[in-house]
């Protein structure tokens, strides 16, 4: 035998394994399935003992003690839950009733996981017959009695009825009750005297609709009549007069006991006895109408009426106020009088009359006379009071008349809304009367002539009047205003002079711009000054100047005109000036444009006099100084090229250079060009004059002869060389044609002996047109 010890870790080893298999095991499990079985089967009579059974298969690893939670559940309603550790459990239904019928199902809940069964439909056939007590089966017509139906067995909520089959065979269902439990008590009330069927029945609601009952037992109930109508009479007769006795009397003819009897009128009682009674009373106005006699014996009644008829004696008094529209300290008369009377029965002597004010007797006569004033307001009634042998005395009163004294309108306030008016301007006024009792008629007449009224009819109201513009403050005269408040009392009148109280404003008039020294022109720094003025307005007014669209200076002053002063006077200032008024009014008004000058001032002038004309002298100057070194340039060049010479041919006698031609075209060309502008070119003549070189060597000759020929000029303004050279060649032939002619006059002269002529420059003329230019 080995006494070795055990192993203890190994023994350790093994008892943690085994812990953590059990461990294990509790988390570990599955439900299976959850069957719900129905005994003895899933359809059954009513009656019938029904037992649930619910088993639950759970699939585990060693899990010692598993609890299972069981729910049974109706048409998804729960009934029934137990706990157990137990895989099954039974429910019975003992007996099963309709009220049972429905899907059953059951649900098994293990640790965190669920799960249900199938459903199962119990079908319960049939409902238990119920029972019908009456606590009276020959009650009286009309007679409560209590009626009890009951099913005792069944279960839910049930519908019971009540049903009535009369002799006839017809059935009528006289009563049916709210859900209740299986039995249900009510009171029934039976009015067809004979003999009738009394049975119930119910009805149970159930989720697949509702299902009947049978019948319950018949009962025979017997219907007596209750005879306890009562019997009326009314003495002398329903019809009388004001003032007579009426007896009213009233009973029953039964042997019943506890019979009250009630006479009423208009849902009032008069009176109540028991079995029978008798009432007395004076008949007055109102009293007609129909009278009841009502017998009641427990809950039932019986009833009997009368109408009656009273005939008045005489008429409801009137009282009346002359006369109706009372001011106050005006006399006015209170009258009563009655329209109507029965002579037959009364006479007008026999009436008595009294006048009360405020339930307080004042006289005992028909008429009654005081003056209007506020203690004499309040509410006036009166009576009227007939004696007879024959009749109670009769007492009347009127309807109440409310005298309230007026108030007499007060003398009517003119008044302009606002408290400002405008001339020129539309306006409001305001009529207004310090006292007097509503409604007020103002009436406004105005300078238009034309009527305008107003009615204040309730406190807060007021009359105002739109008036149209006027443009003088004595127009405001011209207003009336008329208040009343009587027809027959004359209107109080406001006249306008009360309006001269509001604050007038007139606006201003067309400004006039005046300019000082004087319109016109202005020099240079001189101070003008620009007076604006108006003729009329409401002081204070705004003047404002403006230059060219531009305001320039603006016032407001307390007199009719302002000035802008302009001191120092510049250019600038030159233009259209014009000024614009304007006051509270608010109307604005421009005056005339006034256009200023400014001239130059007299030193200046007189320096640009001095200027221009030291510029004019400088030039002058220089002109003259170049006109004559031109000139004296000129001879001396014609000096040098223009020579007397002996000619030997015709030509040499006669020449001219073309330079001389040229610059003497030149000089009267630059003569011209100074004097004046440049014109299109004309046609220029020359002046040739010839003259003799010798007087003793051509005896012969004529003087100085005046040959004209056509120098044009060129574009630039210089002769023609053609032309020029023409005009000598022209002069030469006319000297030739001369000495040919004195030759032969003077045959004794020879050629030779001939000296050419000199043209002399200095005379040679251009000219242009007839104007000598």
């Amino acid at each position: 035998m080995d006494s070795r010890p055990p192993n203890l870790p190994l023994l350790l080893l093994t008892c943690l394994l085994h812990f953590w298999q059990s461990a294990r095991g509790q988390s570990s499990y599955t439900i299976d399935t959850v069957d719900l079985t129905l005994l003895p089967s899933s359809t059954v009579q009513s009656g019938t003992p029904v037992t649930l059974c619910c088993q639950v298969r759970v699939s585990h690893d060693n899990i010692p003690h598993l609890k299972h939670a069981f729910q049974l559940r109706q048409d998804d309603i729960l009934f029934y839950s137990s706990t157990t550790k137990e895989d099954s459990i039974t429910y019975k239904l003992d007996p099963a009733r309709a009220a049972d019928s429905g899907s059953y199902e059951c649900r098994v809940t293990v640790e965190d996981k669920s799960k249900s069964s199938s459903g199962k439909k119990l079908v319960v056939a049939g409902l238990q017959t119920p029972v019908l007590y009456l606590n009276k089966t020959s009650p009286y017509e009309s007679e409560e009695f209590t009626a009890t139906c009951s099913a005792p067995e069944e279960r839910g909520s049930l519908i019971f009825s009540f049903h009535q089959r009369l002799r006839g065979g017809a059935l009528t269902r006289i009563k049916q009750t709210a859900f209740t439990g299986n039995s249900s008590e009510t009171t029934l009330v039976l009015r067809s005297i004979g003999n009738s069927t009394l049975y119930c029945d119910y009805e149970v609601n159930l989720v697949s609709g509702f299902r009947h009952s049978n019948r319950s037992n018949e009962i025979l109930v017997i219907v007596k009549g209750l005879y306890i109508s009562p019997i009326m009479n009314v003495l002398p007769s329903p019809d009388v007069y004001e003032g007579e006795i009426i007896e009213v009397v009233c009973k029953v003819m039964s042997e019943l006991k506890n019979i009250d009897v009630f006479l009423t009128r208009d849902r009032r009682i008069l009176k109540k006895a028991p079995v029978s009674l008798s009432h007395r009373f004076t008949a007055q106005e109102g009293d007609s109408g129909k009278l009841v006699c009502k017998a009641e014996w427990g809950n039932v009644q019986k009833e009997t009426n009368q109408t009656i008829t009273v005939k008045e004696l005489f008429s409801k008094p009137q009282l009346t106020v002359n006369p109706t529209d009372i001011f106050e300290g005006d006399r006015f008369k209170l009258t009563c009088s009655v329209s109507i009377y029965v002579p037959e029965r009364i006479s007008n002597e026999s009436i008595q009359f009294s006048i009360y004010k405020d339930t307080v007797k004042l006289i005992s006569a028909e008429t009654y006379f005081t003056v209007a004033q506020p203690s004499k307001n309040g509410n006036y009634t009166c009576k009227a009071r007939a004696l007879s042998l024959r009749h109670r005395p009769v007492q009347k009163e009127s309807q109440a008349v409310v005298v309230k004294a007026k108030v007499p309108v007060s003398e009517p306030m003119l008044s302009v809304v606002g408290g400002t008016l405008v001339l020129g301007k539309r306006f409001q006024l305001l009529c207004h009367s310090d006292s007097g009792t509503l409604p007020i008629i103002y009436t406004l007449n105005s300078p238009d002539r034309l009527a305008k009224s107003s009615v204040v009819s309730k406190p807060g109201e007021e009359a105002i009047f739109n008036s149209s513009a006027i443009y003088k403050t004595s127009d405001l005269n011209n207003f009336l205003c008329h208040a009343t408040n009587g027809e027959n009392r004359p209107p109080m009148r406001g006249t306008g002079q009360q309006l001269l109280r509001s604050t007038i404003i007139e606006p201003v008039s067309r400004p006039v711009l005046i300019v000082q020294p004087g319109a016109g022109d202005v020099s240079e720094g001189q101070d003008v000054t620009l007076v604006c003025s108006v003729q009329r307005g409401t002081l204070p007014i705004s003047f404002t100047w403006f230059h060219t669209e531009t305001e320039v200076f603006s016032q407001t002053s307390n007199n009719l005109k302002e000035s802008y002063s302009i001191s120092n006077v510049r250019g600038e200032h030159r233009g259209e000036y014009y000024c614009v008024g304007n006051n509270p009014a608010n109307v604005t008004k421009q005056s005339l444009t006034v256009m200023i000058g400014v001239k130059m001032a007299g030193w200046k002038k007189g320096l640009i006099a001095v200027f221009v004309l030291c510029i004019l002298l400088i030039l002058a100057l220089i002109l003259i100084m170049a006109l004559k070194r031109r000139l004296l340039l000129f001879k001396r060049k014609r000096t040098g090229e223009l020579s007397v010479k002996s000619a030997s041919t015709k030509t040499e006698r006669l020449s001219l250079t073309q330079a001389a031609v040229n610059e003497a075209a030149n000089e009267s060309e630059d003569q011209n060009s100074m004097s004046a502008p440049e014109k299109p070119p004309e046609p220029q003549y020359t002046d040739v004059q010839t003259r003799q070189a010798d007087p003793n060597r051509a005896p012969v000759k004529k003087g100085t002869d005046t040959v004209y020929s056509e120098v044009r000029k060129s574009k630039q303004g210089v002769p023609e060389q053609g032309d020029a050279q023409g005009a000598v060649e022209y002069a030469q032939l006319n000297h030739d044609t001369d000495r040919h002619s004195d030759r032969g006059n003077h045959g004794d002269h020879s050629v030779q002996d001939d000296h050419i002529d000199e043209i002399d420059i200095d005379s040679v003329h251009i000219g242009t047109d007839d104007h000598g230019k």
